[in-house]
C-alpha cells in the first residue's frame, strides 16, 4: 500500500495525524506500506529567514485570548499522543521550503519519516529555528545524513523549484489544509483523525485490492 502524506514542517496537526497513523498501521501489522511526505506550506508568503512567531500569532489571532485558546486544545491533543508540544519557546515562524528540500532528499536517503520526526521534535518541543540551515544540518545528521552536503545543497536552492510544483500540484488538487493522507491514490483522509478513520480507509483500500487479486 502506498501512503502520501501532504504536510508542513510547522503544522502542529500534522504531528499529531502522524501519530495517529501509526497507531492504526500498529493494528495491521502484517501491513508495510511506502509512506511518503509531500510538501505543502501554510505560509508561503513569508521571507526565508521567517518572521517573528508572536508577532504573527497576534496579525492571526488578535491580542485576546483565541490563540492561547487554539494552542492548548492542541497541546491536549499531543499529550494523548506522547508529543510534548512547547509552543512558549518558539520564537520565530520560519519559512518551511527548505526543510521540505531536505524532507524531499531523506526520501532517497531512506530515512524520510525520521527527518520528519525531527523536523516536527526540533520546532515544536525545542523551538528550533527549521529555517535555518545548521539547524536543518543538524537534523539530517541526526538522521544519518550528510550534514555537509545537506548545507551545500540548501546554499545551492537544490529543488527549490521542484518542490513548488509540488506544493502547486497539492493546491490544484483542492488540498487547502493539512496534514492531507491518500492512500493508493484512491482513497482521501482530510486532517488528524482517529485510528479508526484510518483504519477504515486502510481496509477498504486493502479489500479492492484483494477483490482485483
Amino acid at each position: 500500500m502506498r501512503i502520501d502524506i501532504i504536510s508542513d514542517a510547522v503544522c502542529p496537526w500534522c504531528w499529531v495525524g502522524k501519530r495517529r497513523l501509526e497507531k492504526a498501521l500498529a493494528q495491521r501489522p502484517d501491513l508495510t506500506p511506502e509512506i511518503t511526505w509531500r510538501p505543502y506550506q501554510l505560509n508561503p508568503e513569508l521571507p526565508p529567514e521567517g518572521r517573528d512567531r508572536r508577532q504573527l500569532m497576534r496579525e492571526k489571532f488578535g491580542d485576546g485570548d483565541r490563540a492561547q485558546q487554539v494552542f492548548e486544545a492542541i497541546k491536549q491533543a499531543g499529550e494523548a499522543e506522547d508529543i510534548p508540544f512547547d509552543f512558549n519557546v518558539i520564537e520565530r515562524s520560519p519559512n518551511t521550503l527548505a526543510a521540505h528540500r531536505l524532507i524531499r532528499w531523506a526520501a532517497g536517503a531512506g530515512v524520510q519519516d525520521c527527518v520528519v520526526e525531527g523536523l516536527f521534535a526540533a520546532y515544536f518541543a525545542m523551538g528550533r529555528d527549521i529555517g535555518d540551515t545548521e539547524v536543518l544540518m543538524d537534523v539530517a545528521r541526526g538522521c544519518g545524513m550528510d550534514g555537509a552536503l545537506v548545507g551545500e545543497l540548501l546554499d545551492d536552492e537544490r529543488d527549490r523549484e521542484m518542490v513548488i510544483e509540488e506544493i502547486d500540484i497539492a493546491r490544484r488538487m483542492g488540498v487547502t489544509g493539512v496534514p492531507f493522507f491518500v492512500f493508493d491514490g484512491k482513497y482521501a483522509v482530510s486532517g488528524a483523525q482517529d485510528p479508526a478513520v484510518f483504519l477504515q480507509v486502510i481496509d477498504r483500500a486493502l479489500a479492492e485490492v484483494g477483490a482485483a487479486g
